[in-house]
């Protein structure tokens, strides 16, 4: 547990967000990207795949528009993870219905249903914007301070 800074005593734990979509590619590479700015110091967040795969460059042009560079991040399998880690789950594309009991048990589990803009990369950008909003409004439930705008 860390020591905060302002009052010397044990700061609680971040809670813990874990996204998911079929291959970590593009929807939940996107959600952790935004949960990662919008959500700094107040949760901890990673994203996974059913399997792990390559980071879409549609992801990647369409989040660098934003100012957001998903170069550094990689696409990770969620048999690399253990549920009890994890406080929230938020399913991006529908699989919830494919995931594992105890990653459905949490404190938390969203399924957001997103299409998959790999599928129709016209509609990167549309899925992009959604999952903003949708990350946005997740965090005010760990965080009642408004959030800052998309843009950079």
């Amino acid at each position: 547990m860390a020591i905060s800074p302002a009052s010397g005593r044990a700061a609680p734990p971040l809670p813990r967000l874990i996204f998911v979509c079929r291959k970590n590619s593009a929807r939940s590479q996107m959600a952790e990207a935004f949960a990662h700015r919008l959500g700094d110091g107040f949760v901890a967040v990673t994203s996974a795949g059913l399997e792990a795969s390559q980071i879409h460059p549609g992801a990647i042009a369409t989040m660098a528009e934003l100012g957001y560079d998903l170069n550094h991040q990689h696409s990770k399998a969620l048999a690399d993870f253990r549920p009890e880690d994890f406080d929230w789950v938020v399913s991006l594309c529908g699989c919830g219905v494919s995931l594992p009991e105890a990653w459905l048990q949490r404190s938390g589990f969203e399924d957001w249903d997103l299409p998959d803009p790999a599928e129709a990369p016209e509609r990167f950008p549309e899925v992009r914007d959604q999952i903003h909003d949708r990350v946005q409004q997740l965090l005010t439930r760990f965080v009642h301070t408004p959030q800052p705008p998309r843009t950079p």
